[in-house]
């Protein structure tokens, strides 16, 4: 569409943000939200974005607490889906049996590794922050009273190495310009444009083109969509920056300096929409000692037979909560005759296969995982479609012990708190933990930290997640210390102990998080949200959600199939 120029980029005025503070509350959120919408051009998206981010109304509109005591549900996955769509079930009193697979851990994808008994030492190998705007997960975060402090997603310390040049994130994008930009051969415009605002004009461009109606389409779930926007998700990341007229040059260069751009180029743009849309990566969170205590606090209060959490509800209206960890449900039947369905499940300790019988079931699973059940009869076509063809994404993540912090040795403009370095070797990005973030805490490189190593995704993710054995850590601390600067071998006296996982290689889970191919949201958005059996089997988790690959689509749908179940018996029991 453009070949040779660029409209000219109009300079932003200096200004102040709102403080990103730990423990926000919503109107320090709504703030933050506001200031982030009004630099991106577009402040009249706000009240949408509250609303569509918003947990569906509270279940106790569809019915009593208490009312359906003695109806049966079973839930497939126990990860937040599933324990959303308990908490939200047992206040209208049904019976929940909730079958996880994993036996020795609870919370799905949240996955938080402890170096130490102490469990000050950790990292996560699943979700790390939390949007600002995610208003589902704010509630369950204020409802249970977790800690949250500021994730620092950018530092002007931090690296970026690309091309075997190493240069510090500056703000302004100027170390990349003078020292990478000349071993690529971009086009006249592009050679004077900020990195950072080539990816603003070659990714945000169609979005502000958008009239607010149909953009707040992309975090809606419905049958139909606008052509407008049908058009622009049917393209690939990397067909919109060429259409938007950037070089082959400066699409691998965008490439290398973002990941989630470029390790997902062959993604549905509508990926790219549903993270800029919210502005998701502007001001973010992190919960305090690990994400894992976010699951095992919803955990606690369903075991538990009196929760503080239920505030105004009778115990004995409260529904009773089953929890069979090591059980992998391998079969979905639906009995017509009495409108039952059928679980079959594999216990840990039993070697032959067990069944119960439910009224209802919502199931949690991703549909890479659901795809390996037996479903008799089938789902509909379209959903026997989409558990085929729903793509899913190899993620690998590696974290390292450090007996210091080397990272944040040197002086103000040296040190590393937080943030993330970038590289187009196959450990993709470094992100260092933000807990040293902010000012008036003296040098503590001396600590011990840990340290996120590699993060990364779809080919990278796989090509080093085969490395087996020592070799994987080997490669990556080796990369490591080409970003950072060090000799070769400096990290094999500093690092103590180490983590990695490959989500594509996790037994049950067969990938990190769903992200959709070019033309699946027309395909397949409002399809994987739609009931089975009659009304009897209904679906949650993030590939059901307009936030793919975040816990906001996890519990935001969790809570939408529960009160689809509750309306769906409402119904029923109408009918009769």
């Amino acid at each position: 569409m453009f070949d040779d120029i660029m409209p000219p980029l109009v300079p932003s005025e200096p200004d102040i943000p709102p403080p990103h503070i730990s423990n926000p509350s919503r109107a320090e959120r709504y703030e933050l939200i506001k200031y982030s919408l009004e630099k991106a051009g577009r402040p009249e998206d706000f009240a949408n974005v509250i609303n569509l981010f918003s947990p569906p109304k509270d279940i106790t509109t569809i019915g009593s607490p208490g009312e359906f005591k003695g109806i049966r549900v079973g839930i497939i996955g126990g990860g937040l889906s599933g324990l959303s769509s308990a908490f939200e079930l047992r206040k209208l009193g049904f019976d929940i049996t909730i079958f996880d697979a994993l036996e020795d851990r609870i919370g799905g994808r949240v996955y938080t590794y402890y170096f130490d008994r102490d469990r000050k030492l950790y990292g996560e190998l699943g979700p790390m922050r939390i949007p600002v705007s995610h208003e589902t997960t704010w509630h369950y975060l204020d409802l249970f009273n977790l800690d949250t402090r500021p994730f620092i997603q950018y530092n002007e310390n931090s690296f970026i190495y690309v091309r075997d040049v190493r240069v510090r994130n500056d703000p302004e994008g100027k170390n990349v310009m003078e020292k990478i930009y000349p071993r690529l051969n971009l086009r006249d415009w592009e050679k004077n444009t900020p990195w950072t605002k080539l990816i603003e004009y070659g990714l945000g461009s169609p979005l502000s083109y958008l009239h607010p109606t149909i953009r707040k389409e992309i975090l809606e779930i419905k049958p139909l969509y606008s052509p407008y926007l049908l058009y622009w998700t049917g393209k690939s990341i990397r067909q919109i920056l060429e259409t938007m007229g950037l070089s082959q040059a400066a699409i691998d260069l965008v490439g290398s300096l973002s990941p989630f751009i470029g390790q997902f180029y062959y993604n549905s743009y509508y990926e790219a929409l549903q993270e800029d849309y919210p502005v998701n990566f502007t001001f973010l969170y992190e919960i305090v000692n690990g994400f894992v205590n976010f699951p095992l606090t919803i955990y606690r209060s369903l075991m538990s037979e009196n929760p503080k959490e239920y505030k105004g509800f009778s115990p004995n209206d409260l529904g009773q909560v089953k929890w069979k960890g090591g059980s992998l449900v391998t079969e979905i039947n639906h009995l017509q005759e009495d409108n039952k369905v059928i679980l079959n499940y594999k216990d840990k300790y039993l070697e032959d296969s067990l069944r119960e019988s439910f009224d209802y079931v919502i199931c949690t699973i991703p549909f890479s995982s659901l795809r390996n059940l037996t479903i008799s009869p089938l789902f509909s076509v379209k959903k026997m479609q989409a558990i085929r063809e729903v793509s899913y994404v190899a993620s690998q993540r590696t974290i390292f012990l450090c007996n210091k912090r080397f990272w944040e040795e040197g002086g103000p403009s040296e040190r590393i708190l937080g943030g993330g370095s970038y590289t187009d070797l196959p450990i993709t990005s470094i992100w260092y933990p933000s807990d040293h973030g902010g000012s008036g805490r003296g040098n503590k490189s001396n600590e011990s930290g840990v340290l996120l190593g590699s993060y990364n995704f779809t080919q990278d993710a796989i090509r080093l997640g085969n490395l087996r054995g020592k070799r994987r850590f080997e490669e990556i601390k080796r990369q490591i210390e080409a970003v950072h600067g060090l000799p070769r071998k400096y990290l094999d006296s500093i690092v103590e102990d180490s983590k990695t996982i490959e989500w594509n290689e996790v037994p049950n889970f067969n990938g990190a998080f769903c992200y959709f191919m070019p033309g699946q949201k027309r395909l397949f958005s409002y399809v994987v949200t739609e009931p089975e059996y009659r009304g009897r089997v209904f679906f949650a988790g993030e590939h059901t959600d307009s936030s793919h690959s975040w816990m906001q689509g996890s519990l935001h749908s969790g809570m939408r199939a529960a009160n689809q179940l509750a309306i769906s018996v409402k119904k029923r029991r109408a009918s009769f």
